[in-house]
């Protein structure tokens, strides 16, 4: 019987109503339609409140309907761009320039959501160390914003806005180094600054080029968040609210919004975890039941494999949401584990795309795929233990099982991988778990089962339809004969579209080469003769009807 065991957040929705701001309903202020409404509004609102309102109602539906084109020819989208594409001003120009270019498109950003600029996220974990230290300096992080205003010459409220952010930011590592206490709630006020200068940043170049925009923090607009500081969930009711704050506002603004943060019940800023910023974009997209969301990287899509290691790996035109859930889990590092889940819920297109070379068609992530490849990519996690638990008790006594977990459970270890018999289990731990708990556990377990432990692991995972197993586990397992590598565990089925395999990590870098070469390349260096008469080994592409 093999199995697999995954530990995961299922991240919900909430939010608190904005204020109404009706600065932000339309930039047309010589529009017909609003000298109609400013006249019409001043008499209702000497007369009537209420008849003042169902002006304004009328007014905002008249905007919509003027702003839409026919059917069919505006695609409302929401983007995401993360902090290597928004690194400096020059970059911060090409992104603005960007959706300039998408507008003209017929693609509607509804909203943007962006990152910190470049490495500020970790400038300010470090500011958070050294003021610890007693030192206090944001100097880089200063210089960063304040060259990219200077460079666009920005309007003194923009200026005023940013550097008010980064005085506050300073004042609050001077009360850090006097305290000298960093819990997690000052830490996650402390990165929040990052995206809050950013996103006034990045509105206010792109109204300089043209397109209308407002900077928003995350929770003006709706993502409120539980009170796990570091690591929050986001709240169940904020679909409806994230709809109503986004009526507010005139379709054609763009409402830039701050990736990754958010506010708990009590309007405290939390933050969503590393890599949050696409939950928010994901979770404002799907809410607002847009046509497609965005996200923006560094590279072409998803590709085949890890770039890294794998020099010749290519872009993927398509996957499954469950596909881009098993990439994300088992160490592919383009879409955070469940950010896939808003999406999912409402079955809302996610686009991977390159911000540095925007016309590569990147990559599509939805419900069902147009076609079928044998082998979908290939991802790995290092640095794994692999773990081994024999029972000691006689052959058939129920609750080993329950007992083997209930441990788990105790001492809050989460499990990669795992494969089991009637009296043994196997299973793999990631290096983010911490030894002394692991110590821990082996004591307790230590009554029921023998106990080993093998370090320096690693997990090799095929994205594939197992209803083709027997095809890909023929070409892996030559692979990894004709090579001399040692598969110590293998997990199939739980998923039904990945198989696991735990090798050592010295022979991680030729296994995935070599496996590249036969599912993705005309270059499989092991014989492949099978009944069939096929000589390779290919990536098949199947057109389904």
């Amino acid at each position: 019987m093999r199995n697999r065991l995954v530990v995961a957040s299922v991240a919900c929705l909430l939010h608190s109503l904005l204020s109404p701001c009706d600065a932000f309903l339309s930039s047309s202020k010589h529009h017909p339609s609003a000298i109609a409404f400013r006249s019409r509004h001043a008499a209702a609102a000497s007369n009537d409140k209420e008849a003042a309102r169902e002006e304004l109602q009328a007014y905002r539906s008249n905007i919509r309907e003027e702003a839409t084109p026919e059917p069919g020819k505006i695609m409302d989208v929401v983007m995401k761009f993360g902090g290597s594409s928004l690194a400096n001003y020059e970059r911060i120009d090409h992104v603005a320039h960007l959706i300039k270019n998408q507008i003209a498109l017929n693609y509607r950003p509804r909203a943007v959501v962006c990152s910190a600029m470049g490495k500020t996220t970790n400038a300010l974990l470090s500011a958070g160390a050294f003021a610890l230290e007693g030192r206090v300096c944001i100097d880089a992080v200063r210089t960063l914003h304040t060259n990219t205003m200077d460079h666009f010459d920005y309007p003194a409220s923009t200026r005023a806005e940013v550097l008010a952010l980064l005085n506050e930011c300073e004042d609050m590592l001077n009360g850090v180094r006097l305290i000298q206490e960093l819990s997690p709630k000052s830490l996650d006020q402390l990165v929040s600054y990052g995206e809050r200068c950013s996103v006034r940043i990045m509105a206010a170049r792109m109204n300089q080029i043209g397109v209308p925009a407002q900077a928003f923090d995350a929770w003006d607009v709706g993502i409120l968040t539980t009170s796990e500081f570091g690591d929050a969930k986001l709240l169940p009711n904020s679909e409806e609210a994230i709809r109503k704050a986004f009526d507010r506002f005139d379709p054609n603004m763009v409402a830039v919004v701050t990736g990754f943060i958010g506010h708990d019940p009590k309007k405290r800023i939390t933050t969503l975890g590393r890599g949050g910023s696409d939950l928010s974009a994901t979770a404002l997209g799907a809410s607002l039941g847009v046509d497609e969301i965005q996200v923006w990287k560094d590279v072409d899509g998803i590709l085949s494999s890890d770039p890294r290691l794998v020099s010749t790996a290519v872009p993927i035109d398509e996957v499954t949401y469950d596909e881009a859930s098993e990439l994300a889990y088992f160490g592919a590092q383009v879409l955070h584990p469940i950010a896939m889940q808003p999406a999912m819920k409402y079955n809302v297109p996610v686009r991977v795309k390159n911000s540095y070379n925007p016309q590569a068609v990147g990559t599509i992530i939805r419900n069902e795929k147009s076609t079928k490849q044998l082998v979908t990519a290939i991802t790995y996690k290092r640095g794994v233990r692999l773990m081994d638990i024999h029972s000691t008790q006689m052959l058939g006594a129920y609750g080993f099982l329950a007992r083997v977990f209930g441990e788990f459970e105790k001492y809050k270890l989460s499990v990669d991988v795992l494969a089991s018999s009637e009296v043994s289990i196997s299973l793999t731990l990631d290096k983010k778990q911490q030894s002394n708990d692991i110590s821990e556990l082996i004591r307790s377990l230590k009554e029921c089962a023998e106990i080993k432990v093998v370090e320096d692991r690693a997990i090799i995972t095929l994205i594939t339809d197992v209803e083709k197993s027997s095809k890909v586990l023929a070409t892996v397992f030559r692979v990894f004969c004709d090579f001399d590598i040692k598969v110590e565990m293998m997990s199939q089925g739980a998923s039904k579209v990945n198989i696991s395999f735990i090798v050592c990590d010295s022979d991680l870098e030729r296994a995935i080469l070599e496996l590249h070469k036969c599912f993705f390349e005309d270059k499989c260096s092991v014989s492949t003769d099978f009944s069939k008469g096929e000589t390779a080994i290919r990536n098949e592409t199947l057109i389904t009807a």
